[in-house]
This record gives C-alpha cells, structure tokens and sequence, in this order.
C-alpha cells in the first residue's frame, strides 16, 4: 500500500490556476481551474511518480512533509 503524502494546494497569482503540490517527491506537482482539479490531477501524478520510481529501481520517500500547523 502506498504512503499518504501530505499535499500543499494553493493559488498561483501568476499562472492563474491552482497548484497542488507534493513535497515529498520532487517535482511532483500538477495544477487546476480549482483545487479539488488540482488535487485529482496531483493524485494521477503520484502514482506515475512512484511508478517510474519502482521501475528504475530509485528509492520510495517515507511520507514525512507535516506543514507548521500541525508541528507540535
């Protein structure tokens, strides 16, 4: 079973869209006309990130990003 990996979701003034990103897996980020598009392009992104990972044999990051809101 994969590892549930923390997703930052946010608004890029800039492009004009919203960006899902993983900070566990670098690059791994997609982006949406709004966030929950974002999310579900991201979650597509993760498993073809953890494929090609598998596949050549790279190691799996451990689930480990928490942003500052949850640090204790």
């Amino acid at each position: 079973m994969d590892q549930h990996y923390h997703i930052n979701v946010f608004w890029s003034k800039e492009d004009k869209v919203w960006i899902a990103d993983v900070p566990d897996l670098k690059p791994c980020s997609a982006h949406g006309n709004t966030p929950a598009e974002a999310i579900a392009e991201v979650q597509v992104v993760i498993g073809l990130w953890l494929d090609f990972a598998r596949e050549r044999g790279h190691p799996i990051p451990e689930a480990r990003y928490r942003p500052a809101i949850y640090a204790a």
